[in-house]
C-alpha cells in the first residue's frame, strides 16, 4: 500500500468539502488533512524549482492530484474535468421540454480546470475511466457531453457505496451510449403514447369542461410506466402497487390498469351506478383498482392502483404498508416479487412533509420494502406557482439524497430517453434494494384542472406550451426522420384508437382483463359487510387456561445467558406473581395476553410507535434488553413452535407516516393485528389527515375494510395541555354508519377482549382507544383470570356497589375519571350515586346502556367527564341521549385543552368531583 492510498480510497466529494472548510477555516480540520492542504496549496502555487505556475482552479479536486502520482498536471486536470461532469454535468443536461435550464453555475468550462482549446487535439489516458481508452481531450469532451448533457441528467456522486455508484457509473458512462430499443419496443412506445394522447384528446372533446386532470404535457408516463412492469417482471416481480394523486390517474387507469373505457365514459356521462350501500362513494380519479396483465416480454403481473384521496402524497405511505403486508405474508420475505411504484408531482415531492417522512422509514428494518420507485411527473408548476416559489431547493427530488438514493432528471419529450431512465431505475431497485427517482421533466397543457386558465399566472411559460407538440408527434417525427417508421404507420395507429374508443363510447362491449385472486384477497371476500345488529353484543373472545399458562411462562422466562436489568428482574417476578400466584393481572400483563393469544392463533400481530417496545410509560416491556450486550428478547416470540410472528417496531419520530403505513398494512391483510400507539394521544394531531380521509372514510368512500387500532394516552393528570387531550371529539364526530369503534376502557379483561374482537368478528372496522396512562399502575385497575377465559368485551359497565332502589342520581363517564368518581363514592358510602362506564362510545351501545339504565327507575342522568365541555364525549352525548341527560359535568369550556399548572389542575379535578355528587 503506497503511502498515498487513504487519499485515493476517500470520496472525492468528501474531500472536496473539507477543502473548502480548509479554506475558511484552517484550524477548522483535522490536523492531518491540514498538513496535506497546506502542501497542496503549496505545490499548486509553485513548481519544483520554487518558481510560481498557473493556479489549479479550486473546483478540482485536491485528493485527485494526489491520488495519481505520475500523472502530469494536464492529465490531473482532464481528470478533474471528467469527476466533475459527473457530479455536476446535471445542471447542464438538456432536461427541459419547454424553456431554458436557469443556470446553477456548473463550472464545467475548460478554463475552470486550467484547460484551453490548446490542449484539445492532446491525447490523455484518463479516456480509460469513461471506456473510450486513451483519447484526445476533444473527444473525452464530446463523451462526456453526450452522456451528461444530453437528455438525462444523472445525480449520483453521493452515493457512498462503493459497488453502488461503480454499477451506475457503468450504466451511464456505457450502456445509455449504446441503448437502442428494437424496433419491436419503438412502436409498443409509440403505441403507449399514441393511447395516452389520444384518450385525453378524446375525452377533451366529448366531455368539455369535465375535471379529468388530464396528462395532457406528460403522457410519456405511461410507456414509462410500461417499461417499469415489463422490466420489474422480467426480474422476478409478480405485483406492482402503485400510488398517485389525480393528475393523470383517469390515463393510469385505462392504459396501464385496464380499466375498460365503458366504466370510465359511464362514469363521465353519470350513467355509472354506484353501490352507494356501505357509504358515499368517491369521485372518478380517487378510486382505486386492480388487474392482471401480460407484459412484452411474456410475463403475468398483478396491478393495484390505490384508492387515495385529494391529500397530496397522503396515499405513499399507504402504498408502503400495503407493500410490506404482503412482503411479509405471501411473498416470504422476498422483496423482489411485490413492487412499489409513488407518482409524485414536482411542487408536492418538494412541498408535502409526508414525502421526508416515507423517504426517512425506507431503510428501516420496521418499514423497508426492498426500495421504492418514485416517478416525478414534473410539470412544472403547482397549482398556479411556478417553480421558483414551489422550494428553496434546486431539485424537486432533493430529498432523495438523505437517503443516498439516485436521481435521473429526464426530458419527457424523449420517450426513448424516459424508457432507458425507468429501466434503469428497475434494475437498480431490484438489484440494490433500495430507492430511485425518476424525475420526467414535462409541462402541463392546461391548467390545474381543464377549466382552468394558467395564463392568468404563467402568461410567458403557457404561450410557449400552446404551440408545442405533444410528446406522441414529436417522438413519430423522430422515429420517421431516422427513417425506422413511416407516417403511414403512425396514421393508421392514430385512426384505429380513435375509432375504438368511438366504439367504447358507443358502448361496444369491450372485455375487462381477467383478474385471478391472491390469497389474502380471498380472505377479504369470505368477510362480510357489517350490519346494526352485529352490535348489540360483541362475540366470546375468552381463551382456555392452557393459553393463559402459556403465554404466562413466556413472559416470565427468560433465556438462559441472559442477564436482565434489575428492574426488570423486578418486573419478572411480578409477572410470575400475577399469573401463577395472585391470578389477577394489571394492564400491562392483560394486554401482552391478548398479543400472545393471537399468535398462538398464527396470527401475525404487528406493533409500531415511538418507544412502543417498553412503552411510553415504561409498563408494557415486550421486548427486553441483556445488561450487558443489549441483545433485545422478545418473549412473544418464544410461546410455541407453531405461532404467528410478533412484528413490534419503535418508530422513528412520524404520527403522520407511520400511521399511514401501519393502515396500508391493515388494509392488506386481514388477519394481521396491527397497532399503532401514539406518544401521548395528543401528538396523533400529526396525522389528522391520515385520520380523516383513510381510517374513518375508506369504507364509505371506497369500500375497503380495514382493522387497524390506534391507541392513544389520554387522560387528565396535570401534565399541561399537550400531554392531556387524546381529541376524542374528533373521532366521535367522524364516527357514523358504524364505521369505527372508539373506546375507552378501565379494565385489563376488557381491553384484552377489546383487541381480539378485532379479528373475531367476520368484517373488519378501525378501532381507537382512549388508553390509560396513570391507569397502568392504579391498584384498583386489574382483572382477575377468570375474566379472560370467559366472555367477551363489555360496551356498558354497571355499578356493583350503589342500591339501584336508592340511586337519585346516574353519573353517565368513561375512562379514567371512574376512578376518581368512584374514591369518592366509596369514601362516602353514597349509594344513592351510581356509577355507569361506557367502555365504548362508538358505535354507541344504545341497548346495553337502556338495559343498564332501567335499574334506577326515575333516577337523574348526568354525563361526567374530565374534558373541557366543548371537548371530550359531551356533544356526542348530547346528540344521541338529549332527552335522557339532564346536563353535563365538566371542565368550562377552553381554547385549550389543559392547563399548565398541576395545582390548578387538581382544583379543577376536585369541583368536577364535588358537583357530580351533589345532590
Amino acid at each position: 500500500m503506497d503511502k498515498y492510498s487513504y487519499i485515493a480510497n476517500a470520496h472525492g466529494d468528501y474531500i472536496d468539502e473539507l477543502y473548502k472548510a480548509y479554506q475558511q477555516d484552517p484550524e477548522s480540520v483535522e490536523f492531518g488533512w491540514r498538513k496535506f492542504f497546506e502542501g497542496f496549496d503549496f505545490s499548486s502555487a509553485y513548481n519544483g524549482n520554487g518558481q510560481e505556475m498557473e493556479t489549479v482552479a479550486t473546483t478540482a479536486a485536491p485528493a485527485r492530484t494526489a491520488a495519481s502520482q505520475g500523472e502530469s498536471e494536464k492529465e490531473v486536470a482532464v481528470r478533474n474535468f471528467i469527476y466533475a461532469y459527473r457530479s455536476r454535468g446535471h445542471l447542464r443536461s438538456r432536461t427541459n421540454p419547454v424553456r431554458e435550464r436557469k443556470d446553477r453555475k456548473a463550472y464545467l468550462d475548460l478554463k475552470d480546470f486550467g484547460l484551453t482549446e490548446a490542449d484539445m487535439d492532446t491525447v490523455f489516458q484518463v479516456g480509460e475511466i469513461i471506456g473510450i481508452g486513451p483519447a484526445k481531450l476533444r473527444d473525452i469532451v464530446d463523451a462526456v457531453k453526450k452522456i451528461y448533457e444530453g437528455a438525462i441528467g444523472y445525480e449520483y456522486m453521493y452515493i457512498r457505496n462503493p459497488e453502488v455508484l461503480t454499477w451506475l457509473q457503468e450504466k451511464i458512462e456505457k450502456d445509455y451510449l449504446s441503448f437502442d430499443p428494437t424496433l419491436a419496443y419503438k412502436k409498443r412506445i409509440l403505441s403507449k403514447l399514441n393511447e395516452a394522447v389520444v384518450f385525453e384528446n378524446f375525452l377533451h372533446t366529448k366531455f368539455l369542461g369535465q375535471k379529468r386532470f388530464s396528462l395532457e404535457g406528460g403522457e410519456t408516463t405511461i410507456p414509462a410506466l410500461d417499461a417499469i412492469i415489463d422490466k420489474a417482471a422480467e426480474l422476478g416481480a409478480k405485483e406492482v402497487v402503485i400510488g398517485m394523486a389525480h393528475r393523470g390517474r383517469l390515463n393510469v387507469l385505462a392504459n396501464i390498469m385496464g380499466k375498460t373505457y365503458e366504466q370510465i365514459f359511464s362514469e363521465f356521462e353519470g350513467t355509472a351506478v354506484p353501490d352507494l350501500t356501505m357509504g358515499d362513494g368517491d369521485v372518478k380519479y380517487h378510486m382505486g383498482f386492480s388487474s392482471e396483465v401480460d407484459t412484452p416480454s411474456g410475463h403475468k403481473v398483478n396491478l393495484k392502483l390505490a384508492p387515495n384521496p385529494s391529500h397530496l402524497e397522503a396515499v405513499n405511505p399507504v402504498v408502503e404498508g400495503f407493500v410490506r403486508a404482503k412482503i411479509d405474508c405471501m411473498y416470504d420475505h422476498d422483496d423482489r416479487q411485490i413492487v412499489p411504484i409513488l407518482i409524485h408531482g414536482d411542487a408536492a415531492v418538494a412541498g408535502q412533509g409526508i414525502v421526508y417522512e416515507v423517504t426517512q422509514m425506507a431503510k428501516l428494518s420496521g418499514y423497508q420494502v426492498g426500495g421504492t420507485i418514485h416517478f416525478v411527473i414534473n410539470n412544472q408548476v403547482g397549482f398556479t406557482t411556478d417553480f421558483e416559489d414551489a422550494r428553496s431547493s434546486i431539485y424537486s427530488t432533493d430529498v432523495a439524497k438523505i437517503i443516498d438514493a439516485p436521481v435521473l432528471h429526464v426530458n419527457g419529450d424523449d420517450p426513448e430517453a424516459v424508457v432507458f431512465a425507468v429501466r434503469l431505475a428497475t434494475e437498480y431497485r431490484q438489484k440494490f434494494g433500495n430507492d430511485i427517482f425518476i424525475d420526467m421533466v414535462c409541462y402541463r397543457r392546461h391548467g390545474h384542472n381543464e377549466a382552468d386558465e394558467p395564463k392568468f399566472t404563467q402568461p410567458q411559460l403557457y404561450n410557449i406550451i400552446s404551440k408545442h407538440a405533444n410528446p406522441r408527434e414529436i417522438y413519430n417525427k423522430s422515429l420517421i426522420s431516422r427513417g425506422e417508421i413511416d407516417a403511414e404507420l403512425a396514421q393508421n395507429m392514430d385512426k384505429e384508437f380513435r375509432q375504438m374508443l368511438q366504439d367504447r363510447l358507443d358502448m361496444v362491449k369491450q372485455k375487462p382483463l381477467p383478474y385471478n385472486y391472491q390469497v389474502l384477497e380471498k380472505d377479504w371476500q369470505e368477510l362480510r359487510r357489517s350490519t346494526p345488529e352485529d352490535f348489540n353484543q360483541s362475540p366470546d373472545t375468552g381463551i382456555s387456561p392452557e393459553a393463559v399458562e402459556t403465554v404466562g411462562r413466556a413472559l416470565t422466562e427468560l433465556p438462559q445467558g441472559f442477564k436482565p436489568l434489575k428492574q426488570i428482574e423486578k418486573l419478572i417476578k411480578e409477572r410470575k406473581e400475577m399469573f401463577f400466584e395472585a391470578k389477577q393481572l394489571n394492564w400491562a400483563a392483560g394486554e401482552l395476553l391478548a398479543y400472545g393469544s393471537i399468535l398462538l392463533d398464527d396470527k401475525i400481530v404487528r406493533f409500531s410507535g415511538q418507544d412502543v417496545q417498553r412503552g411510553t410509560f415504561s409498563h408494557r416491556h415486550a421486548v427486553l434488553h441483556d445488561a450487558v450486550t443489549s441483545a433485545p428478547y422478545s418473549s412473544l416470540d418464544h410461546m410455541a413452535e407453531k405461532q404467528g410472528s410478533f412484528e413490534i417496531y419503535n418508530s422513528l419520530l412520524s404520527e403522520y407516516g407511520v400511521l399511514g403505513f401501519e393502515f396500508g398494512y391493515a388494509m392488506a391483510n386481514p388477519n394481521a393485528l396491527v397497532i399503532w400507539e401514539a406518544q401521548f394521544g395528543d401528538f396523533a394531531n400529526g396525522a389528522q389527515v391520515m385520520i380523516d380521509q383513510f381510517i374513518t372514510a375508506t369504507e364509505s368512500k371506497w369500500q375497503r375494510m380495514n382493522g387497524l387500532v390506534m391507541l392513544l394516552p389520554h387522560g387528565y393528570e396535570g401534565q399541561g395541555p399537550e400531554h392531556s387531550n387524546a381529541r376524542p371529539e374528533r373521532f366521535l364526530q367522524l364516527a357514523a354508519e358504524n364505521n369505527i369503534f372508539v373506546t375507552y376502557i378501565t379494565t385489563p379483561a376488557n381491553f384484552f377482549h377489546m383487541m381480539r374482537r378485532q379479528l373475531a368478528l367476520p368484517f373488519r372496522k378501525p378501532a381507537i382507544n382512549m388508553s390509560p396512562k396513570s391507569l397502568l399502575r392504579h391498584p384498583l385497575v386489574s382483572s382477575p383470570l377468570e375474566d379472560f377465559t370467559s366472555g367477551g368485551f363489555r360496551e356498558v359497565i354497571g355499578d356493583d356497589y350503589a342500591d339501584a332502589k336508592a340511586v337519585k342520581k346516574v353519573l353517565l363517564c368513561t375512562g379514567k375519571v371512574y376512578f376518581d368518581l368512584l374514591e369518592e363514592q366509596q369514601k362516602n358510602n353514597r349509594q344513592d350515586v351510581a356509577l355507569v362506564r361506557l367502555e365504548q362510545l362508538a358505535p354507541f351501545p344504545k341497548m346495553q346502556l337502556a338495559a343498564e339504565l332501567s335499574k334506577y327507575g326515575n333516577a337523574k342522568i348526568y354525563w361526567v367527564q374530565e374534558e373541557p365541555e366543548n371537548m371530550g364525549a359531551w356533544t356526542y352525548i348530547l346528540r344521541l341521549m338529549r332527552r335522557e341527560v339532564e346536563d353535563v359535568i365538566s371542565r368550562k369550556a377552553s381554547a385549550s385543552p389543559a392547563t399548565g399548572y398541576n395545582k390548578v389542575h387538581a382544583k379543577e379535578q376536585q369541583e368536577i368531583i364535588d358537583r357530580a355528587f351533589s345532590i
